[in-house]
């Protein structure tokens, strides 16, 4: 089904200018960085009350920063409440109506078309910004790609790092499995229409930090290529063998993402059922997240603020 016909399910509440993954290793950092969340004047919810929550790998620290503030708890109090099964598992939970809100990158087509079939529409809403990154092996002597050169090595026209100013070795380019969140926003946000080649299965990585360390150690060398989401590379996952690149010339950090300024500028979102009552627990619990005070505590987690 053609993507412009999927995307007619999607309810998207968006910044008109955001253009529009589960349990992972030990962190080599902690998974929610230890800043004061502001306090919340009262508490929204008691742990019976709080809404079913599921999502990505890489929202769990915002998901812990949400149910702390809104149940009056420390965050260590409120993780036994945080169960993420990573982006497509959360999806297809919600749309069975097994969990009440999801936060998770932007829907498959897959996703789309598996709620059209059970009737449901779902309303996807930005909450936090978020940077779509390409890495490389920290030996490797390329320093950036432009958006051109990333779809050309990615569709085989470009297999050597010589041809982009590296190296004279073949290009290992690692891929994430369909409907993985990362593999999602390669296709939607770098590959729009154009198909990437079919890797073979060794460099398909069912986990985002899989990807990670095979970039950092592939045969000791500078040959391969990933991608992933920003706050995952440097917030949660670390390795030092890996190296962001910049992107037609701009290097990726919270300042150009915020700004606009880098180019594969995506979000992480809130994904509830449509049919959701104005005074729905989900509806309080997004209204608050879009608030300043739900804002300032996203960021005091780590991530980009949406607005």
């Amino acid at each position: 089904m053609k993507r412009q016909l999927s995307r007619i399910l999607v309810l998207l509440t968006c910044v008109a200018a955001l253009s529009v993954a589960c349990t992972p290793k030990t962190p080599s950092v902690d998974p929610t960085p230890e800043l004061p969340l502001p306090p919340s004047p009262t508490a929204i919810f008691s742990p019976q009350t709080y809404p079913r929550v599921d999502g990505s790998t890489a929202t769990i620290p915002l998901s812990e920063a949400v149910a702390a503030v809104l149940m009056g708890l420390a965050v260590e109090e409120a993780r036994p409440y945080v169960l993420h099964n990573k982006t497509h598992e959360a999806y297809v939970n919600l749309i069975n109506g097994l969990t009440d809100i999801i936060f998770v990158t932007s829907p498959s087509e897959e996703e789309l078309l598996l709620a059209q079939q059970k009737g449901i529409v779902l309303e996807v809403v930005p909450i936090v910004s978020e940077g779509f990154v390409f890495l490389a092996s920290s030996d490797n002597p390329v320093e950036g790609l432009s958006v051109e050169q990333i779809r050309r090595i990615y569709t085989g026209e470009i297999i050597n790092w010589s041809e982009v100013g590296g190296a004279d070795v073949p290009i290992v380019a690692y891929q994430r499995p369909v409907n993985s969140g990362s593999q999602t926003g390669f296709l939607d946000l770098v590959m729009k229409d154009l198909v990437p080649m079919t890797p073979p299965k060794e460099r398909v990585l069912a986990m985002m930090g899989e990807l990670i360390d095979a970039v950092a150690a592939y045969d000791n060398a500078p040959d391969a290529l990933g991608y992933s989401y920003y706050y995952f590379v440097t917030d949660m996952w670390g390795n030092d063998q890996v190296k962001l690149l910049e992107v037609d010339g701009v290097y990726p950090d919270k300042a150009t993402i915020s700004s606009g300024l880098y180019p594969f500028r995506t979000a992480y979102y809130a994904v509830i059922r449509s049919n959701e009552t104005e005074d729905a627990p989900v509806r309080k619990m997004l209204e608050w997240i879009l608030s300043d005070e739900g804002q300032d505590a996203v960021e005091a987690a780590g991530y980009v603020k949406v607005r």
